[in-house]
């Protein structure tokens, strides 16, 4: 099986393609990075081929996808701050390339896509937990780039027959998460700022709840939906129901790092969600063997990771 990863050089696509290239049926990984935040050191060791270049490429897509049997479409200009400060960058990025993406996949032979979308899209809808049925509600162009991207992928099955399945990722963390950006997510940050000897940095009053999912655990989905080739046009949620305020967080990466931490409170962000918990119904029925990281296991592993590395930051 030749597999195709967009954005491949970020967190979670050289983490995928390290799960990949375990598996014997796997003959052959292709990735493409523009290294907008991804780095080719991340997969300098897993011998994979290595095309740096944008999704909006449509002549050096046709050349990456050719011959290839599927696509995991990783690629995105993530953030929900940086879509408020420059909402067309992010809508080019996700959405316009997102079609790029399909469209190509179609001209190369139809080739399953699997790509990522975002609990985002649920936004200002109340529900606890979210399901797949709810009504999206996005509250920043970041979650409207998401959204687009699982109606392509819904469009391109049913108008196309193109075989797809568009996963909703919940705050994905573990090892190789980067915490030296602006925009990086609260556990590699939090992480490095109580390993340094730093506050961390709580915007509001830190109830804010979120469903933490191990990296390790997306990588084993993503990889039995490729080999057993998964097709289901309607958004799928990639996450377990875990339910931890932020507050609570702090708690568990004392405990993961040995170390107290010190908070320092800040104004609530605007489009923040204040609440997010996945109804894992749908993902449990098509992957009933999978069996999520706790997340105090997850933390302690990265945690050690920091602890471990020379750079603190090798993988965005």
């Amino acid at each position: 099986m030749k597999i195709v990863i967009t954005g491949g050089a970020g967190f979670i696509g050289s983490n995928l393609a390290g799960a990949l290239a375990a598996h014997h049926q796997v003959t052959e990984i292709r990735v493409i990075d523009n290294l907008s935040t991804g780095h080719k050191a991340n997969i300098a060791h897993l011998g994979v081929e290595f095309f740096e270049g944008d999704i909006q490429d449509t002549a050096l897509l046709d050349q990456v996808f050719r011959g290839a049997d599927a696509v995991v479409h990783l690629a995105a200009l993530p953030s929900v701050p940086r879509s408020l400060r420059d909402p067309m960058a992010s809508h080019h990025a996700n959405a316009t390339g997102t079609l790029q993406v399909l469209d190509t996949a179609r001209r190369a032979g139809d080739l399953h896509v699997i790509a990522a979308s975002s609990s985002s899209v649920y936004g200002a809808n109340p529900h606890l937990p979210k399901h797949e049925g709810l009504t999206p509600a996005p509250m920043s162009p970041y979650a409207v780039t998401k959204l687009a991207t699982e109606a392509y992928l819904s469009a391109y099955h049913h108008s196309f027959g193109l075989p797809v399945l568009p996963f909703r990722f919940f705050n994905v963390y573990g090892p190789g998460q980067r915490a030296d950006h602006a925009h990086a997510a609260v556990i590699p940050k939090w992480i490095d700022a109580v390993l340094a000897g730093r506050p961390v940095i709580v915007f509001g009053d830190g109830t804010q709840t979120r469903d933490f999912t191990y990296v390790g655990t997306v990588c084993h989905v993503l990889t039995e939906a490729l080999l057993r080739r998964i097709v289901e046009p309607h958004p799928v949620n990639l996450a377990f129901g875990t339910c931890m305020s932020l507050l609570d967080l702090i708690t568990e990466l004392e405990a993961a790092t040995g170390r107290g931490a010190r908070r320092k409170h800040t104004a609530s962000r605007t489009s923040d969600v204040p609440h997010s918990q996945a109804d894992s119904t749908r993902l449990r029925a098509v992957f009933p063997n999978v069996t999520p990281v706790p997340i105090q296991e997850g933390l302690r592993a990265t945690a050690s990771w920091f602890q471990g590395s020379t750079t603190g930051n090798a993988v965005t």
